[in-house]
């Protein structure tokens, strides 16, 4: 994990008779909370009035809400390798062919009102991701479980439809969170922004019209499970941009910056060291993409997608919009991830406009070939629009493209993007879990992430499947550099960059190389103040 100092605006706090941490708040003890600032927005509309239950929401910032509230049986530890218990005692296949999976949970488990957590409680908030099927939703993640039966007093066990070695990596992530059923519907979502479980944290929202600035996370003392909290209070802050989370942490009126700082301003703080702020800088396993509706008129002959997997300039991208924040990325699953191959630089190569013309005019597309690239305004940065600014110029330089580009505000860009009403259209990717299966099935296998209409026999029906049969993940190697081919082939989605991550701190504050990863989880938890 690099470490470095770096510089923002600073305001001198002024003096009181009491000391504490400038512009943090304080607890009912007193203790000065530690507050995180973050550019995630959390918005309630008509689309999605239940941002916050396990059973819909499925977007990083809303994950790592959930984590800190929610437990489930497992989790992945600080650094990664195989999940192990959290809710649970003990978890694991009963069965050589991974299909009966059996937990059992710790004993005297309780939410954080006091009411006993048990089996029952895990079976009915699993049973209810199936039964709302959210369209937006995680659901994908637990389609693979037939039956949940419960054993007594505290054990489980999950019957899937078929093998899955990935299967704990799924149940390690919020949307399999224990919820208790006095709260949430059987079938139905829980609106607004209230959270309960029987997690580290209790949370608090403060809501202005229908949307999160604040989240208040407080210790639960009825926690039981494998985290180490480190803390008694956590404020959450949430900004309208990088710009505003900067003012404020120069203003020393937040302790941290998370997700996302823009890239001028990780550019910034690398070169210009201060002892008094400390930048964590992370492998980024987010990726972003240019995606397809493959039944669209404008895109529906591969040959388009082709050309313009053989124009787009990466290296370009990468280097003047982001620059050390942002990597090529040739393929759908990112370097850092086992199985990992450059699949689209080796059928491309360099960007070459003849070599596209020369795909166009082989399957009879007429040229320029009209289209627009719709991207979200909000969502992952005000540098977005730089980014299709440059794919638009560099798809019209050709002459082989007509490329308008229209940005729109992601509470409605995610919606129409799901309805099909683009056929172009940009997204971004933080992994469920860092496993290549969760690059490559949210985006190819049916009811899928995307919800493309994009058909691959062999992907869908052998090689998914196959790569879930293997225990041991690099014996699935061979089957997802096939899929990554296919992918390059095919071009539903055409991948373009992978990021860093970054978040910057006070001195003083500790933990935080644990309470961030390259995943862009946030684990509250490990976060502390040094003595004195």
């Amino acid at each position: 994990m690099n470490r470095k100092a770096l510089v923002l605006p600073t305001v001198a706090c002024v003096l009181t008779p009491v000391l504490a941490a400038c512009g943090a708040s304080e607890d009912d003890g007193g203790q000065a909370a530690i507050v995180v600032g973050t550019t995630d927005r959390f918005v309630a509309t008509e689309d999605d009035p239940a941002p916050f239950d396990p059973a819909v929401g499925y977007d990083a910032g809303v994950w790592n809400v959930l984590r800190q509230t929610v437990q489930s049986l497992l989790h992945v530890p600080h650094g990664g390798g195989p999940p192990v218990p959290e809710a649970a005692e003990s978890c694991g296949f009963t069965d050589t062919q991974n299909e009966s999976y059996r937990c059992r949970l710790r004993p005297g488990l309780a939410f954080a009102d006091g009411t006993p957590v048990t089996p029952d409680d895990v079976k009915y908030s699993i049973d209810r991701v199936a039964a709302i099927d959210a369209a937006n939703g995680p659901g994908a993640l637990l389609a693979g479980i037939d039956t949940v039966e419960t054993q007594g007093e505290r054990g489980i066990v999950f019957h899937l439809r078929a093998p899955d070695a990935t299967f704990p990596y799924k149940l390690a992530t919020p949307v399999a969170g224990i919820v208790p059923r006095n709260k949430y519907a059987a079938k139905s979502p829980r609106t607004g922004f209230q959270v309960d479980g029987s997690g580290p944290y209790t949370m608090k929202p403060q809501v202005e019209h229908d949307r999160v600035v604040k989240v208040v996370f407080t210790r639960n003392p009825r926690y039981k499970g494998d985290l180490h909290v480190r803390n008694d209070r956590v404020e959450l802050d949430l900004f309208p941009g990088a710009d505003a989370m900067g003012k404020a942490f120069g203003d020393k009126k937040i302790d941290m910056m998370t997700r996302t700082m823009s890239p001028e301003q990780s550019r910034r703080l690398l070169d210009n060291p201060d002892d008094d702020v400390r930048l964590t800088e992370m492998p980024g396993l987010a990726i972003r993409c240019l995606g397809f509706d493959t039944d669209d008129p404008a895109v529906r002959n591969k040959a388009v997608r082709q050309a313009m997997a053989q124009v787009v300039d990466r290296e370009e991208i990468a280097d003047k919009v982001y620059g050390t924040t942002a990597e090529p990325l040739y393929s759908l699953i990112p370097s850092g991830i086992a199985a990992h191959t450059n699949s689209f630089y080796s059928k491309y190569g360099e960007p070459d406009t003849a070599r596209a013309a020369a795909i166009l005019r082989a399957a009879g597309v007429h040229t320029p070939v009209k289209l627009t690239l719709h991207y979200t305004t909000d969502h992952f940065g005000a540098t977005t629009a730089a980014e299709f600014k440059a794919l638009q110029k560099q798809f019209n330089d050709t002459g082989l493209f007509d490329v308008g580009i229209k940005g729109t505000a992601w509470s409605d860009f995610r919606p129409a993007q799901v309805r099909g009403d683009y056929a172009v259209y940009g997204f971004g990717w933080y992994p469920d879990f860092p496993d290549p299966d969760n690059y490559t099935a949210p985006f190819l296998d049916r009811n899928n992430f995307l919800n493309s209409p994009y058909e691959s026999a062999l992907a869908q029906n052998t090689l998914i499947p196959q790569s879930r049969r293997e225990t041991d993940r690099s014996a699935a190697a061979k089957t997802f550099r096939r899929l990554q081919d296919i992918v390059a082939d095919d071009v539903p989605v055409l991948p373009l960059w992978q990021g860093e991550q970054y978040a910057a701190s006070r001195m003083g504050l500790n933990g935080v190389e644990r309470a961030v990863n390259s995943s862009a989880e946030i684990r509250l938890w490990e976060l502390g103040r040094d003595a004195g």
